[in-house]
């Protein structure tokens, strides 16, 4: 009889048809490997990236030292009033902390943002408020820090996106840990708009008071505070009754929260 050399092989020699089943990752990298124009885009994609990041350091640490004539703000309120025939002249006039009077970046933290020496460029309580306050229809209501003001009127355009909104988180984050509380406050009071086509303390005060920011009273820097929410809307020249009222509370503010020594960063 013939003798059998068939031989069943064991489990363990069976052949291993089962594909390896990929994470996401590999899957999309696989996608990417076969697809040639889908690289090309990817790879140009984080050169972009990669160029912007490097842009925005350089031009963040230059910031810190050199004085900020113009914004993107100021462009567009010029650019709007051209267009309307109305007088198109910026009032603006850098000056460094040391010669703006201490009541006037008092003021503006005690109205606009009381954490400003304590947080690191967001105010997470305040976000939250605002959230719960916008949900539940009525006006929309902002929860900016300074640091985040600063980074959007320096950095980026007016408006609302979540582009810009993405951008705006990123450069507080760069300022807050390139520039420090001192030099964005003292951006903040060069280049907020204060009143119609008016920019920053010491053109205000120059304007309105006849005299520069270093000798800016308690009130007077109140009431330059307290037109910030609108200033487009309400006048430090000609107060309405609601300016004089916020005045009167952000000077208590101001003297709550223990006067110039709050300050100290």
């Amino acid at each position: 009889m013939a003798k059998n050399t068939f031989k069943t092989p064991f489990p363990e020699e069976q052949p291993q048809n089962q594909p390896t089943k990929l994470n996401a990752w590999q899957r999309f990298s696989a996608f990417r490997e076969r697809q040639p124009i889908v690289r090309f885009i990817i790879n140009k994609l984080f050169k972009y990236i990669l160029y912007g990041i490097g842009v925005s350091l350089v031009t963040v640490v230059l910031l810190k030292f050199v004085p900020i004539w113009i914004t993107p703000t100021m462009i567009d309120r010029k650019i709007t009033a051209i267009a309307e025939g109305k007088d198109s002249e910026i009032h603006s006039d850098w000056e460094s902390y040391d010669n703006i009077s201490k009541e006037a970046a008092l003021a503006v933290v005690a109205s606009e943002d009381q954490l400003f020496p304590q947080h690191y460029g967001f105010d997470f309580g305040a976000m939250w408020g605002a959230f719960r306050h916008n949900l539940k229809g009525k006006k929309i209501k902002g929860a900016s820090t300074i640091s985040q003001q600063v980074a959007k009127n320096v950095f980026l355009w007016q408006g609302r996106s979540y582009i810009r909104k993405v951008l705006e988180v990123y450069f507080t984050f760069l300022i807050e840990v390139i520039w420090g509380k001192e030099r964005i406050l003292e951006v903040y009071l060069n280049v907020a708009e204060m009143g119609k086509m008016t920019f920053g303390v010491e053109a205000t005060s120059l304007r309105f008071y006849g005299h520069g920011a270093k000798s800016l009273t308690r009130t007077e820097a109140a009431r330059i505070a307290a037109v910030l929410p609108s200033p487009n809307r309400f006048s430090v020249a000609n107060p309405s009754g609601y300016v004089q009222r916020r005045t009167n509370f952000i000077v208590r503010q101001m003297r709550g929260l223990g006067g110039k020594a709050y300050l100290k960063f």
